[in-house]
């Protein structure tokens, strides 16, 4: 058997690709062929069938490299460590440690300065202790591991809270010391923590600190909670709804609370004319009051209002800052609201008491608003109730008196007014209001009509309307800007005296 040396065809072809390619033999590797071939295989082969010479064809290089070859190849120097060396060329080899809790990872976060509160939350060692005694315990825990650790701390500024859990005491004395004068029962906090400080403990404690570690901002609230029930301070700490809300600037220090208000629902009927629903300020200083002797430097056009006349008393008692009114809708200045009243919600804002009963508010308002104003009960509410009263769209009834010249058959009259009874009517924007009212053209039913009076020129009727309807113009039409009115139907003018709303129909 003739046995050859040869050199196959060397390739840059990747692995998975020689599979894919087609590439012709080596001289010598066809004659070892021939040489091994059987009996029958020197017939011409077909030309579909030629692949078959080169199945045994050889890819890459069949030379084989003999140690000798390679004791010859120039040999580089290898740069290597024993583990022992801490520099090279003149500066320090930056061995990576593992993350907590391995020993090493523990050991690490030390060195660099890590405080005990931060070496509790991101070593992985779960403990009933508090943080800063539990990471007191690692940091001794190691020392006995290594004794030289303690000498190989770089500083004493931990570089993951700056040392912000030093002043957690602090922090909670200034809380408390804005609070001296408000009462509450539970409390949500929160606190700003500069964006380099939180990018900078974010990078350290996902590098080194254990899997699932507390982050910062987290850990200082819960620290700060644990010291408000070590002090046996009676508050509950909640997400949402809070008494109060404090915000803590973790780069001053600085404490702003956010006193949530109180709402009360109640009724209020007007039994006396003159009087806005809310505060009016003065329209000669705007409600700036100093040096303005229109208002004599209240800044109000006037000095009752029903806000004031319920909130007032309220305010002072509850130590509040200021109220604000929402209504079910409002009377004009010169218009009473009898019957059941009118539904509201009172808002106090920023109150220092919050749990006084409200039978004694009552009297409180009854006592200032006597012969002005009645509210007849108050009951605790929520926000929410303030968005049911707003967009409540409750049927009302009135009484309306006005003047109306030149009657002269009260039967025709009558009939006449009463034919409106039913009725869909347009109104086009007031004049009065067009100032503060989208000019629009308004559809309002006139559910009933009834109880038609005549005294001489002066008529009394009471109407049941739809929520939104102008009465006064629906009377004297202003101007033909609201049809049919009465006035159209009587064919004379007719003057408003005066209106009452009777009952508002929201329940």
């Amino acid at each position: 058997m003739l046995s050859l040396q040869y050199e196959g065809i060397k390739s840059s072809i990747p692995y998975r690709a020689l599979s894919k390619q087609r590439v012709l033999p080596g001289v010598s590797a066809v004659i070892y062929m021939q040489d091994r071939e059987p009996e029958g295989a020197g017939d011409k082969l077909e030309e579909e069938d030629e692949w078959q010479l080169y199945a045994s064809a050889g890819y890459a290089s069949s030379e084989l490299e003999s140690e000798e070859n390679e004791s010859q190849e120039d040999s580089s120097e290898e740069i290597w460590f024993d583990g022992d060396d801490l520099e090279f060329e003149g500066s320090t080899v930056n061995w990576d440690s593992p993350p907590c809790p391995a020993p090493l990872g523990i050991a690490h976060v030390i060195k660099i300065g890590v405080c005990d509160h931060c070496l509790a939350r991101i070593s992985g060692h779960h403990s009933r202790v508090s943080g800063q005694n539990s990471g007191s315990a690692i940091r001794e825990e190691a020392f006995h591991r290594d004794a030289e650790l303690k000498s190989k701390i770089i500083q004493d500024y931990c570089p993951l809270c700056e040392n912000l859990f030093e002043d957690i005491d602090n922090i909670v004395d200034r809380v408390f010391d804005t609070l001296s004068n408000t009462e509450f029962s539970t409390m949500q906090f929160g606190i700003h923590l500069p964006k380099d400080l939180i990018q900078e403990e974010d990078r350290i404690r996902s590098k080194y600190g254990a899997p699932g570690s507390y982050h910062l901002k987290g850990a200082i609230v819960e620290s700060i909670h644990e010291r408000i029930r070590n002090l046996e301070k009676n508050v509950d700490f909640v997400k949402e709804k809070p008494d109060v809300m404090v915000l803590v600037d973790g780069l001053t220090l600085r404490v702003d609370v956010d006193v949530r208000p109180i709402f009360l629902y109640g009724r209020y009927r007007k039994v006396s004319r003159g009087i806005p629903q809310t505060r009016w300020p003065c329209r000669a200083c705007r409600g700036r009051a100093e040096g303005c002797d229109s208002c004599e430097e209240t800044g109000l056009q006037y000095i009752d209002s029903v806000q004031d006349l319920i909130g007032e008393p309220i305010r002072e008692v509850l130590g509040a800052e200021d109220t604000s009114f929402h209504g079910m809708g409002r009377e004009d200045i010169d218009v009473r609201c009898l019957g059941s009243g009118r539904p509201f919600v009172l808002e106090v804002k920023k109150p220092s008491k919050r749990n006084l009963p409200v039978g004694d508010l009552v009297d409180l308002v009854r006592e200032n608003a006597l012969d002005k104003v009645e509210v007849d009960s108050l009951t605790w509410c929520t926000r929410k109730k303030v968005n049911e009263v707003k967009q409540s769209r409750s049927e009302k009834t009135y009484t309306i008196r006005f003047r109306a010249e030149g009657l002269v058959d009260i039967e025709t009259a009558e009939q006449s007014i009463l034919s409106l009874d039913g009725q869909v009517i347009d109104q086009e924007t007031p004049q009065r209001v067009s100032h503060r009212r989208a000019a629009k053209i308004r559809r309002r039913k006139i559910t009933s009509i009834d109880k038609v009076r005549f005294e001489g020129d002066e008529v009394e009727l009471t109407m049941r309307c739809e929520a939104g309807t102008y009465v006064k113009e629906l009377v004297h039409s202003d101007e033909g800007r609201t049809t049919p009115s009465v006035q159209s139907v009587l064919g004379t003018d007719c003057e408003v005296i005066w209106l009452d709303v009777l009952e508002i129909h929201s329940e």
